[in-house]
This record gives structure tokens, C-alpha cells and sequence, in this order.
């Protein structure tokens, strides 16, 4: 029926949707292990321009983004008294605030530009995203992305999501995109894979591209209402992933963003975000998508994906 009020009306055009469905079904299955594959090669053959931003330091995050964790990690630490160190957008929970410095977002905006004009192997970060690096390819994950998540932002999720599994946010998926006037220019209406997604400007210049937010991926309006949102250079957005976004093209220029998918395994464990059914695992390499199974001596490991979606 949903294929039928989409056009598809003779048996060709089924069989046509279906061998369609059956060949992205089995490039997804492929993904893990072509990923894993271009992260080896990088690994030995790779010369990094900035060998220092794949180790996450103080020096790099804002002053003001230090002084909100140690806000949130105090002991009288509650969301009203979050609210006075980051800027709140309508009702619908997107906040920004201060990540990085900016000599850190030149430098790894240099690094990812160097990896670019590299002749590595390069894995994209979506369907939606042509051009951008997955950073566990780049061999950022234990080293930056993970330290950033369990003991930056995880404090601050803790306060802003806690429905969402703020406070147990266990792995993630993370990756930069990039927008320009002759490669991707914009991005269509989605929502993530993700409880919770943490979206930072890195530069460099660009005008326009704003971020536009409607309503949440469960609760759709008939005449959605946009939220208008400008990047700010070295700051970031917190949202739910399940609210539906874009980005609006840019008009020149050139702009880099860092997007850190994160997830809650207590949570989708229940719901896939994706399928909204019951979670079927089949095991894969990494964080996969978030889900854990117990396994015999009960420690979880986030490392399965939902077959259904």
C-alpha cells in the first residue's frame, strides 16, 4: 500500500523497488567490513599533517565549555542552573555552547584537508553526505572522540537528557562533513540515528547554511514549525536526534562540521530510533549501532546492529 500511494502500481515496478531495497539490504552489510578495511590501510600509510589533535586535551576546548563541565560534575549541579551557561532555542530542547578553541578547529580543519588531498581510501559519512571523514577510519575514536563524550559531555547530557539516556550515553558514531559550492551544498530534511547529537562548527568561511529544526521524528505536526539556527564558528548544538532537521545551502564559501552521533544502549535497546520496533541483532565490529546484547559473564558491549531497519 505505501508503495502504491508513492506510484508503484505494475508488478515490474514492485520488482524493481525490491531488487532496490535488496541491493542497499546487502551494501549495509558490507560496510563494517570495508570500513575496517580503509582504517588498516590509513592506519600503516597515512601521514598526518597535526599528529597532536588526535589526543584530546584541555588546550583545545573553550575556557567557557570547561567551566560548564565543571558546573555540571559539581554536586549542586541542576538543569536550571545548566540553563544560565548556554543559550536554549524555543521549546524544542536545542542548546548551544562553547566547544573548542579556535586554533583547534584550524588545525584539525587543516588535518582533515590534508586527508582529503591524500589518495587514502575514504569511507563518507551517510547517504545524504558526499564529502566528509568518518573519524574512526581516521583513528580519532578512543583517542579524542570517546574521552570527549564520557568526560565532557556525557555531565551535560546527564542534566539535558535524562529521558534520553543523557546520563549513559555509551558509544557513538562521529564524523565532519563538509559543504561547498561545487560538492554537497545542503542537506535535506532527517533525523539521526542517535539519542542525543552534539553538531560543532569548525570553519572555515562560509555564509549562510543555517540549520533549520522542525518537530520531533514521532510526534509530526501536519504544518511542521521551523526553528532557524546560525553557525557559530567553534560552538556547537545539542539536540535530540530524533528531531527533524537540515541544513540550509550555503550561499560561498566553505564550511566543516563536526557531528558526534551519540547513543544510549539502555535506551534503544527497548525501540530501535530507526524501526521503532523491537531490536533483532546481528553482531558487528565497533561501537556498530549502539545496541548491546548481555553476554554470558553480563558485560555489555555496544557492538550490534538492528537487522529490521
Amino acid at each position: 500500500q505505501a508503495l502504491q500511494e508513492r506510484g508503484c502500481r505494475s508488478e515490474e515496478e514492485f520488482r524493481a523497488v525490491l531488487r532496490e531495497v535488496e541491493a542497499e539490504v546487502e551494501r549495509r552489510k558490507q560496510l563494517t567490513r570495508q570500513s575496517v578495511e580503509r582504517r588498516a590501510i590509513i592506519s600503516q600509510c597515512y601521514r598526518q599533517r597535526h599528529p597532536e589533535v588526535y589526543m584530546l586535551q584541555d588546550s583545545f576546548l573553550a575556557p567557557d565549555f570547561l567551566e560548564i563541565v565543571r558546573y555540571c560534575t559539581s554536586p549542586a549541579a541542576h538543569l536550571h542552573g545548566l540553563l544560565h551557561y548556554i543559550q536554549a532555542f524555543s521549546d524544542k530542547r536545542i542548546y548551544r555552547l562553547p566547544v573548542f578553541t579556535e586554533e583547534f578547529c584550524q588545525a584539525f580543519v587543516e588535518e582533515l584537508e590534508n586527508f582529503e588531498q591524500s589518495d587514502m581510501p575514504k569511507g563518507r559519512p551517510n547517504t545524504m553526505n558526499h564529502y566528509g571523514v568518518l573519524l574512526n577510519e581516521l583513528g580519532m575514536d578512543e583517542t579524542f572522540i570517546t574521552p570527549l563524550r564520557e568526560k565532557y559531555l556525557r555531565p551535560i547530557t546527564a542534566l539535558l537528557y535524562p529521558d534520553l539516556g543523557g546520563p549513559c550515553l555509551d558509544s557513538h558514531k562521529a564524523f565532519v562533513v563538509k559543504y561547498s559550492l561545487h560538492e554537497d551544498l545542503d542537506l535535506s530534511s532527517h533525523y539521526d540515528n542517535s539519542e542525543v547529537t552534539l553538531n560543532v562548527s569548525l570553519g572555515k568561511d562560509f555564509t549562510e547554511g543555517n540549520l533549520y529544526f522542525g518537530d520531533f521524528s514521532q510526534d509530526p505536526s501536519p504544518v511542521p514549525k521551523y526553528t532557524e539556527i546560525e553557525h557559530v564558528a567553534a560552538q556547537g548544538l545539542l539536540h535530540r536526534g530524533g528531531q527533524i532537521h537540515g541544513a540550509l545551502p550555503i550561499a560561498s564559501g566553505e564550511r566543516w562540521n563536526l557531528i558526534v552521533w551519540m547513543r544510549s544502549s539502555a535506551i534503544r535497546n527497548q525501540l530501535c530510533p530507526m524501526c521503532n520496533k523491537k531490536p533483532e541483532l546481528v553482531e558487528a565490529e565497533g561501537f556498530g549501532d549502539g545496541f548491546t546484547e548481555t553476554l554470558d559473564d553480563d558485560v555489555p558491549e555496544t557492538v550490534n546492529l538492528c537487522s529490521l531497519w
